[in-house]
């Protein structure tokens, strides 16, 4: 009986990790473009990939972010060793994304939101990126009450 709800569950997960690695390279196009968003948002529709992806979570990340930088920006920047726009673009991305995601989706655990990060980070960010930007998550985490 609990089988199709965990097989459910588990397709979930992986379609909402395949979308946050999504987010993160649209956001990445975004910032070094500066591409209006909902452009952006028709060229992945089209991509292969998304076919694996929650396609309603990236869309709503990616707009969300994209509409709602400044207020996601100061989440981050308090915890920054420098100014947002000195980050790594790959860093960046990752952790407006997961800011965001910490702040308006309270569904995803914390938790989940850092560990995911991470994940992007050690995959695409520089050599010690992601201790950077689980040190970053971890205090947006703090700051915005999620634990």
């Amino acid at each position: 009986m609990n089988q199709p709800h965990s097989m459910d569950h588990r397709r979930l997960i992986h379609a909402r990790r395949h979308a946050r690695r999504l987010v993160m390279q649209a956001l990445y196009q975004w910032q070094l473009t500066g591409y209006h968003p909902k452009d952006i948002l028709a060229q992945f529709k089209e991509d292969p990939e998304m076919e694996k992806a929650d396609w309603e979570y990236f869309r709503m990340i990616l707009l969300g972010v994209t509409d709602q930088v400044k207020v996601v920006d100061a989440l981050v920047e308090p915890h920054l060793d420098r100014p947002m726009e000195q980050v790594d673009p790959v860093e960046r991305a990752i952790l407006r994304l997961s800011a965001y995601e910490l702040h308006h989706c309270p569904e995803v655990p914390y938790k989940v939101a850092i560990t995911e990060a991470v994940a992007l980070a050690r995959k695409f960010g520089a050599e010690q990126g992601h201790r950077f930007v689980n040190g970053v998550i971890d205090k947006v985490a703090a700051q915005v009450s999620i634990r």
